[in-house]
């Protein structure tokens, strides 16, 4: 779905009518009735008072959403990762050519929530792992599911983690999520930015993010913050 400004406009008497139906065939905005196990395996504490570290899970308002409220965290950036273009524009990255997926670079720091504490709150409550190349109504490779690593220690983490949610049998399906190393992250345009706080009211946040913010709160009420 290309949301860019001038089209969602266009399209908002269609738009609606597909999410609804949407909503109505999923059920829900998240995978889980209850959160995943923490990792058995997390990063060791770091000296260093910021590290980095980059998700894609579908449109990246609802991830960035989730990721600005969770203590620790200094800042959630929207922008693209993993293809071969670079600095590329929404446009771009909407015809799927680029390789780049829509992803959030979030800046955390690791002596108040973990590496591993991130891992958890992505596949528990701010997208779909199962779900290949698409994340709700959204359909292509830019919204795929993928953790884009910055060090060997973290591709160890994530790895080891979806090993043990696959063992687990924590999702009925398989998980589909890439982990890849990060080859550069691109800053998306600013109006795709808190893009939830700014539009609370408009209907694909309505059904498809904010109930990943709740079910933040309730979960994860460790992490928290308003």
């Amino acid at each position: 779905m290309n949301r860019s400004l001038p089209d969602f406009v266009a399209a908002l008497v269609v738009i609606p009518i597909a999410l609804v139906l949407f909503a109505a065939r999923s059920g829900s905005s998240r995978p889980l009735a209850q959160p995943a196990d923490a990792p058995a395996f997390d990063a060791a504490p770091a000296s260093a008072t910021e590290d980095t570290a980059v998700f894609a899970g579908g449109c990246f308002w609802g991830i960035e959403a989730v990721f600005r409220h969770v203590k620790g965290v200094k800042s959630a950036v929207s922008g693209y990762a993993g293809g071969s273009v670079a600095n590329p524009s929404y446009e771009q990255v909407s015809t799927g050519d680029t390789g780049n997926a829509e992803s959030v670079q979030v800046i955390y720091d690791p002596s108040q929530v973990s590496y591993g504490k991130l891992l958890q709150i992505f596949f528990s409550v701010a997208h779909d792992p199962t779900q290949l190349n698409r994340q709700g109504p959204d359909h292509g490779t830019q919204y795929r599911s993928a953790i884009f690593y910055n060090t060997p220690q973290q591709q160890q983490v994530a790895e080891s983690y979806i090993k043990q949610l696959t063992a687990a049998k924590t999702f009925s399906r398989p998980i589909v999520t890439q982990v890849s190393k990060l080859n550069g992250f691109y800053r998306a345009e600013e109006y795709h930015q808190n893009y939830l706080a700014q539009h609370p009211n408009q209907l694909y946040i309505v059904i498809n993010d904010k109930p990943k913010v709740a079910a933040l709160k309730k979960e994860f009420p460790d992490v928290y913050r308003n």
